[in-house]
């Protein structure tokens, strides 16, 4: 597949950004009345469930092609890599280590991704302009963030809840260059099987880490189902399509604004303080971004001027 960089995939990105920065917001309220482990398993069930029901109306289409043996390997480990093995192991991470460690490390996804892109697929070479441009990025994140994100919490198994959340981080970046290893393949179905494997692999982990589900109160189920709905099964239906549109180094842009977006939603729906290092990180990742991207940006912009 060729590699496509258009104003719709900004407009995707900035979507995506905008759905996943607010997502914060709806987990404080969800984890009221939940743990952390069936937060995770709910909201992956009610998208799994909603996609599968939109993939079955469609009449469960998949390949466009006949699909290999090979295929089928490939498509099972995208799944456990873009689902199954990340929810699991943020969910379990995440009790162990600060939301601004987490954070930090989900920045550092495309420098994994930039790597295997370079030598697996065509159109996503390397080059040291975009090296730039994302490395000025990332610094732009960890000021906005701040040292907070390398506080230690104290906890026992801080260490491992750390080499957990950059095993997220790794799956995302595997995952997603995989995904543009797939042949033709309709997207909803594709993402309709990332829900359900991802759906399959928590459940099992959050009745090993606290006991059977309880039963949420109507505020509490209202907050899971609009995290199963919005940030998870849309979401991750436009990370599909943008993954398969415009490359998985494209995508990984997504993890310098969602920072910046929970910052400013946070300041002005929550009352907090709006950190005095917004100011200062936000044009630095908005600067990082644009080198990064730099051609895209002016072939776009080029279109909108035809």
């Amino acid at each position: 597949m060729d590699r496509q960089i258009t104003a719709k995939s900004w407009a995707m990105l900035g979507a995506l950004g905008l759905v996943w920065g607010s997502t914060f917001l709806v987990i404080e309220i969800a984890l009221r009345g939940v743990s952390p482990a069936w937060l995770a398993a709910a909201r992956v069930g009610f998208a799994a469930l909603l996609m599968a029901v939109v993939w079955s109306v469609r009449g469960w289409p998949l390949f466009e092609t006949k699909a290999t043996p090979q295929t089928w390997i490939r498509l099972v480990i995208v799944a456990l890599l873009s689902s199954t093995f990340p929810f699991t192991l943020l969910a379990w991470g995440q009790q162990h280590v600060t939301s601004a460690f987490a954070g930090v490390t989900m920045a550092t996804v495309i420098f994994m991704v930039l790597p295997l892109a370079h030598f697996t697929i065509p159109g996503e070479r390397m080059e040291l302009r975009s090296f730039l441009g994302f490395l000025i990025g990332f610094f732009g994140v960890v000021l906005l963030i701040g040292g907070q994100a390398f506080a230690s919490t104290g906890a026992e198994l801080e260490t491992l809840g750390r080499l957990a959340v950059l095993g997220t981080a790794a799956c995302y970046a595997v995952g997603s260059v995989m995904m543009r290893w797939l042949p033709p393949v309709d997207p909803i179905g594709l993402a309709a099987i990332l829900m359900i494997f991802g759906a399959i692999g928590i459940t099992p982990l959050a009745f090993a880490l606290d006991g059977p589900p309880p039963l949420p109160a109507p505020p509490t189920l209202a907050a899971l189902a609009i995290l199963g709905l919005l940030p998870t099964a849309g979401a991750n239906f436009l990370r599909v399509i943008l993954i398969r549109q415009s490359g998985p180094t494209f995508m990984g842009l997504v993890n310098y604004i969602v920072p910046v977006i929970s910052t400013l939603l946070g300041t002005l729906i929550l009352g907090e303080a709006l950190p005095a290092s917004l100011l200062l990180a936000l044009p630095i990742i908005l600067i990082g971004m644009a080198i990064s991207q730099w051609d895209a940006l002016a072939r776009v912009a080029a279109r909108l001027r035809s």
